[in-house]
This record gives structure tokens, sequence and C-alpha cells, in this order.
């Protein structure tokens, strides 16, 4: 089924954000998934963290695989840049276009059998080079285009819909991100907006791999009684180790209260922020620690939220490989490829 265009038509009276926009300018094709997806839930929130941040749509590269997920970029800024890979080869193009073009803001957008069954090699890789982008993981643990089968990311013992138990131990995505040295970890629900849009944006704003999971129930083949998955079993066991908000980089806003309290900070559009300092044992920077909790929490029957983990002095794709700042689409052929008599010279360095 192909995606329905929306009509360009807006109302007067919508609000518009420093560059004249309004969230529909954000918005992309009509959604095809089934009424109720979590997915299009993430959809709107990635519209309202991009459209809040004042992003120009045209400075923007969307990628996806194959999957429910894949489609997601399709629904949202239909002005910006869009690649649509093979199953499970989103973060080699989306690495190949940020060597490419440095300058573009990247947004991948995956799923749990997209990432972490087929895709799993090259998901790690694309931590491990620290590559500049937002990883947002649409977590359902089924593959909801093929019926409804288990994905990597299925809990041990979490029924399908025609009461099969998964017996396969999960892969959890978290955990893995942490492991494998991730500078910036998350994990929020699609039915929760709230925390999940200043998330995105901490993510956009991070400077190298932002990794989001977030539970995103497919109403169709794993919303039931007997799922780890469904919005029942998320909202009864959510558990939100830190609470989330964003605050973009303007002039300094304080405030000075005892762990465990609460304040209220006015921000710079006016808007009050209720802010409520975590307790003093929890430390998002220090990855063994992080990780301890996480499954401390898991072991409860519990699914933590919240900004987990984040290292804020990571070095990114190009610091690693010492790359040219001038953006490679920007550097003239003549230079990109100075003929046989150069190659001939490069290659006598190594007889």
């Amino acid at each position: 089924m192909t995606s329905i265009a929306k009509p360009k038509v807006h109302h007067p009276s919508l609000r518009k954000n420093a560059l004249g926009l309004t969230l529909r300018d954000y918005e992309g094709s009509m959604s095809t998934l089934c009424a109720g997806c979590g997915h299009d839930s993430i959809t709107a929130a990635i519209i309202q963290a991009f459209w809040e941040l004042d992003v120009p749509p045209h400075r923007v590269a969307k990628l996806s695989g194959i999957g429910c997920s894949s489609k997601t970029p399709t629904y949202f800024m239909r002005e910006a840049h869009g690649f649509n890979t093979v199953h499970g080869r989103m973060p080699s193009i989306a690495t190949g276009a940020n060597a490419a073009n440095r300058e573009l803001i990247f947004i991948g957008v995956s799923g749990d059998g997209d990432s972490l069954n087929i895709g799993l090699g090259q998901f790690c890789h694309a931590i491990r080079r620290n590559l500049n982008i937002l990883y947002v993981l649409e977590n359902n643990g089924v593959y909801g285009l093929t019926k409804g089968q288990f994905s990597a990311s299925a809990d041990l013992g979490s029924k399908s819909k025609g009461g099969e138990a998964n017996r396969e131990k999960p892969i959890d995505p978290v955990l893995l991100a942490l492991s494998l040295g991730a500078g910036f970890v998350a994990r929020s629900f699609s039915g929760d907006k709230r925390q999940l849009v200043p998330i995105l944006q901490a993510g956009i704003k991070h400077g190298g791999f932002a990794f989001v999971d977030v539970i995103s129930p497919c109403v169709t083949f794993n919303d039931h009684e007997a799922s780890t998955k469904s919005y029942r079993y998320i909202r009864e066991h959510e558990s939100e180790v830190v609470v989330a908000d964003f605050v973009p980089l303007r002039a300094e806003i304080k405030a000075d209260y005892e762990p465990g309290s609460l304040t209220l900070v006015t921000m710079h559009d006016g808007s009050v922020v209720r802010f409520r300092k975590v307790g003093e044992d929890y430390d998002p920077t220090d990855r063994d620690r992080v990780y301890a909790t996480l499954r401390a929490h898991q072991a409860q029957g519990e699914v933590p939220t919240g900004l987990l983990y984040l290292e804020a002095d990571g070095a990114d794709m190009h610091a690693l490989q010492n790359t040219v700042d001038e953006p490679l689409v920007a550097v003239p052929f003549e230079k990109l490829c100075p003929g046989s008599a150069a190659l001939e010279e490069l290659q006598e360095e190594f007889r």
C-alpha cells in the first residue's frame, strides 16, 4: 500500500517556530500502519522534537531499513533527504552518507528485527565507530510485516498472539549499546510522549551515536494479555529511573535545590519546568553502575526508561578517523580524483 500525501493546508492560527514553520511543515505522508500503532506515536514525537529545535528539514537525512518501523521516515519531514535501504543495512548507508557530508543531521529509524536480527553486525559497528546519528529503534518484539514471528528482543516466556511461548533469551539493545561503548543510551515508551520528546531532542544535539530504544507495542500481533511488549504491560512495569528534560543552549538558567526535592524553573519561552532531582546514588556517566542498575530493574520485572547513560566527551567517527573538515560533497572532482599519475606515485610508496 502506498502512502497518501497530506494536503498542504495550514490553519492561520497554527504556532510557528523560529524559522516560521508549523508542525505541519515537519510532517510527511499519511501513515499506512495499523490504527493505534505505537510507531505513529514515535513519529509524532520526532516531528515535535525537530520542530521545537528549529531544525530546517532540508538539513536532515533520514534513513531506514525494512519493516514496519522502517516506514516511519515516510511520515515525517517530507522536505528532508531520505534513503530506505535493504533489510538490516541502514547503518552502513548512514556511515557512507555521514562520511560524505558531515554537515547534515542524521536520524536512522529501525526495528528490533532490522537491528537485532539480520542487521545486528551493522548496528554494532555503527556504535563502535561512534557514527554521529540519532538511532531510534522501534521495539515491539515481533516481525509485524510477516505476521508476528518473535524477534530477537522478545522476552523469554512472552507468548505470541497464537499462544506460543518464546523459548530463546532476548537481546537487550540498551545493555548491548552500553557494553559496546555507546556514549548516549536511552529508553522510552511510545505511549509516553512527555518523556520521549526531550530524549529525542537531546539525542539530536549529541555529538556521536545517540541510541534511543522505544518500546512500541504492535497492536495487531503483540498487544495481548500474555505479551511483555503490550501497552498494558509496559504501563504497569515502566520505571522512570531519571526525569528527562532538554534545555537548548542559551543563556544559563540556574537552580539550587536539594537531592530528592522539587523545584520550578521558568524557561526562556516562559514555560515552567518542574525539576525533581534524582537520588545521589544514580550516576548516568558510570557505565558499569548503569548496566548493573538496569539489570537489577529487569530482575524485578521493570522496564527502566529515561536518559540512562551519557558520555559527554566522546569522539565521533570523524574525530576517530581524522577526516578533513570540509564535507566530501563540497570537494571538487579534480581534487577527489587527481588522476592516474597521483595513483602511481601513491603505489610506489608500497613497493
